[in-house]
């Protein structure tokens, strides 16, 4: 497949069934399009996606590496870390460094197309991801091995809580959640995330030397993209699309602020099964 092909069928995936993420949408493009189209990068692609529970950073990282290789996330070249699972004690974190480093280093020699996931960057123990450090930056070779073409994805719920609250406050001021800019956002980001001391990136040399490339944040959602959510989650079950259904399921969702209920505190995360209630 060449990069074009790659790339449209991306564009085309997240047009049809990412629901309410323009700015997720723009940026993820922009990055992999100019990243797959230059033949020599100067560094690995390297993007941060934030936002609350249920709003499609998982569901995005997983089509991202299901158009970019065979298999998907089953591909042997793509590596997914969660802090509960590859890092779960505080007092090993030294020798979580050098697992890390390890796996790392191993995987890219095989191939330096590889792709890395770390989820749940808000429960990373601070410190630790600052041994990939060295993979990241423009540096020509690590440790011999030539690293430029891996693309890295950190996943991360913190800063949702302010990204719901600019859009809050935004939605308030009139203003079209379509019209959000990564202006408005960015400033909030930075703050929860990498001014947090109890995120992953705290103090982080990632951030200080500027190593990521897209900031990329998820919005709340919705009604009606909760209800696109059903529809397609019907669809994918093979059920009945039932408007009656859609609208329960819709409703079924909390929404906030209390008063307004404007949008879903858990995203579509909840969807599927709910669905199952009314069938």
């Amino acid at each position: 497949k060449s990069p074009c092909d790659f790339a449209s069928g991306l564009e085309c995936d997240l047009a049809l069934n990412l629901v309410g993420q323009p700015l997720v949408r723009q940026q993820v493009m922009k990055g992999v399009k100019e990243f797959l189209e230059n033949r020599n990068p100067v560094k690995p692609l390297v993007m941060s996606f934030h936002g609350s529970t249920g709003t499609g950073k998982t569901f995005v990282s997983s089509m991202l590496v299901r158009h970019l290789f065979q298999g998907g996330l089953q591909s042997p070249y793509v590596h997914q870390f969660s802090p509960i699972v590859h890092f779960p004690h505080a007092e090993r974190i030294e020798q979580y460094k050098e697992n890390l480093k390890h796996w790392i280093q191993g995987n890219l020699t095989n191939c330096g197309r590889s792709a890395f996931l770390f989820e749940e960057m808000d429960k990373m123990h601070p410190g630790l991801i600052d041994v990939i450090i060295p993979f990241l930056g423009p540096s020509w070779v690590v440790y011999g091995t030539n690293y430029r073409k891996a693309i890295f994805i950190f996943i991360s719920n913190a800063g949702g809580e302010q990204i719901n609250e600019m859009t809050l406050d935004l939605w308030r001021a009139r203003k079209d959640r379509e019209e959000i800019s990564l202006q408005d956002l960015e400033p909030a980001i930075s703050k929860a995330v990498f001014e947090n001391p109890q995120s992953g990136f705290w103090k982080s040399g990632i951030i200080n030397d500027h190593l990521i490339d897209f900031v990329v944040p998820f919005l709340p959602l919705k009604r009606h993209h909760v209800k696109q959510c059903v529809i397609s989650e019907l669809v994918q079950q093979g059920l009945e699309v039932r408007p009656g259904v859609v609208q329960e399921v819709a409703d079924s969702i909390p929404y906030f602020p209390e008063e307004d209920k404007i949008f879903s505190s858990t995203g579509c995360k909840t969807v599927a099964s709910r669905i199952s209630f009314f069938f």
